[in-house]
């Protein structure tokens, strides 16, 4: 078979998201501002990306409208698409409100399926609690007129007889699309393509693959899902974002050019994309995927911390890495607390944190650390 040729396995050519704004704005120190998301969704889309992923909604006031209101002046909010966070129905409907005045059209709920991510997150490992869940976060958006994508958050661990009525159960509440999420890399191409095969065999699904790339292959488990039946690629710019970065946008758009002749994307824009976005992220001329970069296991937020074996395909100390705090202006007194602990320092959390978090802004928002943070917290204590 010529290179260029589709494989007759392969069911017609994906439909590309990026998640860039989304996923990378989450990495451990790396904050887009809303110049960077117009740029970046501008480029994005010239290249022929579907969907921009910008920002994530847990409730009242998100951190992240800048990047939705800026992305959707860009590129408008029928190209967009933003996370929601699912814990329970209130919570679920405040983060539905905030969206709608956010002018957000597309949401993707952000659930974990796994036992040990639903007991970490929802504080309970019950399937039957998660089917509820998700059918009434389901059916709340739906009744609000927004297109729906449920995620599978750590699907790639969760078993097949857990995950398969779950996304049974949220197609049949009415959402649109399921995402699966390799949160903790751990699939092969082969494996990933059984995995989807098992859920494209769901009556009207449409499944997307989200992978991370601590194990160097998130484009091929993507394209083996696609094999599979997937009709969505998430991917991110330079592969940029947590856990080893995720599917390179580039990698993933030259593979389809070559192995599946695929002509629909306008690879020109690649190059600017990836300084633009490598510049704005903070991360120099390259950012480097994989188990012994600097980010592997860099975390900003205090549960990743507190719980690294939920998110680590394998420790930092079994790759001779170590396990790191960055953070820039997104400090909460629960990562602050972590920070501080064992440390002797004694302050009141609560006022030291906003104090921080000023001071972060006035100062150009450098690069924190564990250290970084006593040192302030020391200063806070002198002023």
């Amino acid at each position: 078979m010529a290179a260029a040729e589709s494989d007759e396995k392969t069911p017609g050519p994906p439909r590309i998201s990026d998640a860039t704004l989304r996923d990378s704005a989450h990495m451990a120190g790396v904050e887009f501002g809303p110049g960077d998301a117009a740029v970046i969704s501008d480029l994005l889309v010239k290249t022929g990306v579907e969907l921009v992923e910008v920002g994530m909604v847990a409730g009242p006031g998100s951190k992240d409208a800048d990047l939705v209101l800026a992305t959707h002046e860009a590129v408008g909010p029928e190209r967009s698409m933003t996370l929601v966070v699912v814990r329970d129905r209130r919570q679920v409907a405040t983060a539905l409100d905030e969206a709608e005045r956010l002018g957000v059209r597309h949401i993707m709920y952000s659930i974990p399926t796994s036992e040990q991510h639903a007991k970490l997150k929802l504080g309970s490992p019950s399937a039957r609690f998660l089917h509820a869940l998700a059918r009434s976060a389901i059916s709340q958006a739906k009744d609000r007129g927004f297109h729906v994508t449920f995620s599978g958050e750590d699907g790639a661990r969760t078993p097949k007889e857990r995950l398969v009525p779950y996304v049974t159960a949220g197609f049949e509440a009415g959402a649109d699309r399921f995402r699966l999420a390799e949160t903790v890399a751990r699939l092969s191409p082969w494996q990933m393509e059984e995995v989807i095969a098992g859920l494209t065999e769901i009556d009207g699904s449409e499944i997307e693959i989200h992978s991370h790339n601590m194990l160097g292959m998130a484009v091929a488990n993507s394209l083996a899902a696609v094999r599979a039946g997937a009709r969505w690629i998430s991917a991110t710019v330079g592969g940029i974002g947590e856990r080893g970065g995720n599917a390179p946008l580039a990698e993933l758009l030259t593979s389809l050019r070559v192995i599946h002749g695929d002509t629909r994307f306008d690879l020109t824009h690649l190059t600017e994309l990836s300084r633009v976005a490598l510049k704005g992220a903070g991360l120099g001329e390259a950012f480097q995927p994989g188990p012994t970069t600097p980010h592997a296991f860099a975390y900003e937020l205090p549960g990743q911390l507190s719980h690294p074996e939920a998110y680590e395909t394998l420790p930092a100390e079994s790759v001779g890495n170590t396990r790191e705090l960055q953070v820039r202006t997104r400090l909460t007194p629960a990562l602050v607390t972590w920070a501080l602990a064992d440390s002797e320092i004694s302050v009141d959390v609560e006022a030291f944190t906003p104090w921080l978090i000023e001071r972060q802004e006035h100062g150009g928002r450098p690069l924190l650390d564990r250290d970084a943070i006593r040192k302030a917290a020391i200063d806070f204590q002198a002023a």
